[in-house]
């Protein structure tokens, strides 16, 4: 049975993973959902710029919706929008990126399940899947490159790397998820199979925060493939 999904996007590679293998099976994406904090003009998940976020939507053909919240009212304000979602698009279900972690899990489906929809979660695996995912990834035809780092386990010469077989041997000497489940870092996707353009873009200064290291992404547009 074909799906309508609104599926939860922070513009990395664990979400453009999902919405391809969601348009793979057959369902229809009707929108794309991205936080944001009420104060700031700039995500919840990796600290992306509204802009960056907007450009994959236009690359991508698919709108995106944005839910500007504060931390204390993220997941009533989430359920809220959903709800509105579920009428403007006639919403069977709603998509999460994550891949293991239970908590992250339950939240969706709760959220989910209080909105009256169904929770997808089509990349779920076992932790040990993990190198394997990153390697399908790699081999995917997306293009992604790391723009946040968690200080504690990468330093900032990871920043700006593509996503390609050369991180991937990187990767292996290096105690964390492959994948960065756990917020040690994360990624940008720029270009790939559904993508009816490539968003070109220029790395700008790096900016230390209070646990991370963020690449600025700058001068953003899309180009004709």
């Amino acid at each position: 049975m074909k799906k309508k999904i609104a599926l939860s996007w922070s513009g990395g590679k664990d979400g453009c993973m999902a919405l391809h293998k969601l348009i793979g099976q057959g369902h229809e994406i009707a929108c794309l959902i991205t936080t944001v904090p009420i104060e700031l003009e700039r995500t919840f998940g990796h600290g992306e710029k509204m802009e960056a976020i907007l450009k994959q939507s236009e690359a991508l053909g698919i709108p995106v919706h944005f839910i500007r919240c504060t931390f204390k009212e993220y997941t009533q304000s989430f359920i809220d929008s959903l709800k509105d979602l579920k009428n403007k698009y006639q919403l069977t279900s709603a998509a999460f990126g994550d891949l293991y972690l239970d908590e992250h899990r339950s939240w969706g489906e709760n959220t989910a399940d209080t909105a009256a929809l169904e929770a997808l979660y089509p990349l779920w695996m076992k932790k040990d899947e993990a190198a394997q995912a990153l390697q399908d990834f790699a081999d995917s035809g997306y293009k992604a490159v790391i723009i946040r780092t968690q200080d504690n386990v990468l330093d900032d010469t990871w920043l700006g790397q593509e996503v390609d077989q050369q991180l991937i041997e990187r990767m292996k000497s290096t105690p964390i998820c492959p994948m960065g489940e756990a917020g040690e870092y994360h990624t940008f996707v720029y270009d790939g199979p559904l993508f009816k353009k490539m968003i070109q873009l220029q790395f700008g200064e790096r900016i230390q925060l209070e646990t991370t290291t963020r690449l600025e992404l700058e001068d953003l547009s899309l180009i004709e493939k």
